[in-house]
């Protein structure tokens, strides 16, 4: 009986993502939390991500799925790049490097006033949800990283006997 790891690799590239986006808008239309723009940037790759793992399935030679598998792998680690970034913001590790994180002090107050009404103010370096001390972005680095792995690892594996 042989093991294909490509397409178990394929599954992963397909359904990780599209878990962690359920999350991710579970957390913000079920449970009400507004994502800052360092939580955006973690959504653009997984988005990229679906649509190529889904090219994999429609494509059929296998070195052009094992292309599409990798691609996808390849996105959902730099959103699991992203996520260390931002779980780093957020845990002091390092300084932001985006709007969102300055002190809400800074500036005139009728700016910051003016913009709260515009907008919800949320900080990229004050995490709105943690279990066990890890915030969102430190989940999201730690799926998608180690989804990455498992997916170059199995897509390049050959099946036994």
């Amino acid at each position: 009986m042989r093991s294909d790891g490509l397409r178990t690799a394929r599954w992963i590239a397909l359904l990780l993502p599209l878990a962690l986006m359920a999350g991710a808008l579970g957390s913000q239309f079920i449970g009400h939390l507004v994502p800052c723009e360092m939580c955006m940037w973690q959504r653009w790759p997984h988005y990229a991500a679906i649509l190529v793992a889904l090219l994999a399935f429609v494509v059929r030679p296998r070195p052009v799925t094992m292309l599409f598998v990798l691609v996808a792998g390849a996105l959902i680690a730099l959103s699991g790049a992203i996520g260390v970034f931002h779980a780093g913001v957020e845990y002091k590790w390092w300084q932001g490097i985006t709007a969102c994180t300055t002190n809400l002090t800074a500036g005139n107050p009728m700016d910051i006033l003016n913009e709260a009404l515009r907008k919800p103010l949320v900080r990229c370096d004050v995490p709105q949800w943690q279990l066990f001390g890890i915030s969102l972005a430190g989940f999201n680095a730690i799926f998608s990283l180690g989804g990455a792995v498992a997916i170059f690892a199995l897509a390049v594996r050959r099946g036994l006997r």
